[in-house]
C-alpha cells in the first residue's frame, strides 16, 4: 500500500498534468475556429472548380489531344499515395486512422500486383510508415500545423508531384487525409488526384443553370488549352483543401483528446484524494489505538 507521502506526490503530479492538458485544450480550441473557417471557406471554391473543369471536359473536342493530367499516360501500374497527417501528436486517433487507411491501400494495391510509392506530409505519418515502407518514399514535407496554411504551401507540394509525374515516377495518384466533419469527428478519405476524374453531371438542371451554360459553349482559346492551364491549378486547390481539412481535423481531435484527458485527470485526483483521506484516517486511528493501549498497559 502506498504511503501518505507517495499519495500526496501523486496527487500533485496529476494536478500539474491537468493544468497542462487544460491549457492545451484551450489552445487547440482557439486554433480550431480559425482552421475550421479556412477549411469550410475552401470547400465551395474547390467544388466549383471541379465542376467547371468537368464541364470543360464534357465540351472538349474529342479529336484534340487531351492534357496528360486528364488523359493519364495510359498505365496504372505505379500508384502514388499522398498521405497527410500532422507534425505533432496528442490528438487521439487522428493520425492513426489516416495511417491505417494508407496501409490498407498499400496492401490492397500490392495484392493486385501494383507498385506503390509514397509522399508523406506530416512527421507522424512519415515516422510510422517509414518503419515498414521506407523504400517506397519519394518525398516528405511538413504538414504546416505550426503556421497558417496558404496556397504557397500547396504549390510547393503540387510542383513536386507534377515534376515526379513528368519524370514518370508514377502513373496515377491518390490522396489520403482526414476530412473535417466536427470537433469530435473526422472522416478518413481517399480521393483520386491524377488523372483528373470529372464529376457526374446532375440529371435535373434548372432553367437558369441551363441558360448560364449556354453562354460558355464557345471558348477562346480552346477547351484543351484551358484545361492545360487549369488542371495544374486544380491540383494546387485540391491539395490546399486537403491540407486545410486535415489541419482543422487535427485541432478538433486534439481539443477533444485534451478535454478527455483533463476530465480523466480530475477523476483520478478525486480517487487519489479519497484514498489519501482513508489512509490518513487509518493512520491516525492506528496511532490513537497504540496510545490508548500504552496508557492502559501503564495503568
Amino acid at each position: 500500500m502506498p504511503s501518505l507521502k507517495d499519495l500526496k506526490n501523486r496527487i500533485a503530479s496529476v494536478r500539474s498534468t491537468r493544468k497542462i492538458t487544460s491549457a492545451m485544450k484551450m489552445v487547440a480550441a482557439s486554433k480550431l475556429r480559425r482552421a475550421q473557417d479556412q477549411a469550410e471557406f475552401s470547400r465551395p471554391y474547390a467544388r466549383r472548380m471541379n465542376e467547371m473543369l468537368s464541364d470543360l471536359v464534357r465540351l472538349a473536342d474529342p479529336c484534340e489531344k487531351l492534357p496528360p493530367l486528364l488523359a493519364g499516360n495510359g498505365k496504372d501500374q505505379t500508384v502514388l499515395l499522398i498521405v497527410i497527417t500532422s507534425d505533432r501528436g496528442l490528438c487521439a486517433g487522428f493520425n492513426g486512422s489516416a495511417i491505417r487507411e494508407a496501409r490498407s491501400q498499400i496492401k490492397t494495391l500490392e495484392a493486385e500486383g501494383k507498385t506503390v510509392k509514397l509522399i508523406c506530409v506530416g512527421h507522424k505519418g512519415r515516422d510510422l510508415l517509414r518503419r515498414e515502407h521506407s523504400e517506397k518514399f519519394l518525398y516528405t514535407a511538413e504538414s504546416g500545423s505550426k503556421k497558417q496554411i496558404e496556397i504557397a504551401d500547396a504549390k510547393v507540394l503540387s510542383d513536386k508531384v507534377l515534376s515526379l509525374y513528368d519524370e514518370g515516377a508514377f502513373d496515377v495518384a491518390f490522396i489520403v487525409y482526414n476530412k473535417f466533419k466536427s470537433a469530435i469527428s473526422q472522416i478518413t478519405t481517399v480521393e483520386p488526384l491524377i488523372p483528373f476524374v470529372p464529376v457526374e453531371s446532375e440529371e435535373k438542371e434548372s432553367a437558369a443553370s441551363v441558360g448560364a451554360k449556354a453562354l460558355f459553349e464557345i471558348f477562346e482559346p480552346s477547351q484543351t488549352v484551358l484545361l492545360e492551364k487549369l488542371l495544374p491549378r486544380h491540383l494546387e486547390v485540391q491539395l490546399l483543401r486537403a491540407l486545410l481539412e486535415s489541419a482543422a481535423g487535427e485541432q478538433g481531435a486534439r481539443m477533444t483528446a485534451m478535454d478527455n484527458a483533463t476530465r480523466n485527470a480530475g477523476d483520478m485526483i478525486d480517487r487519489l484524494t479519497l484514498n489519501y483521506n482513508r489512509s490518513r484516517q487509518a493512520y491516525i486511528t492506528k496511532e490513537l489505538i497504540e496510545i490508548i493501549s500504552g496508557a492502559e498497559a501503564a495503568a
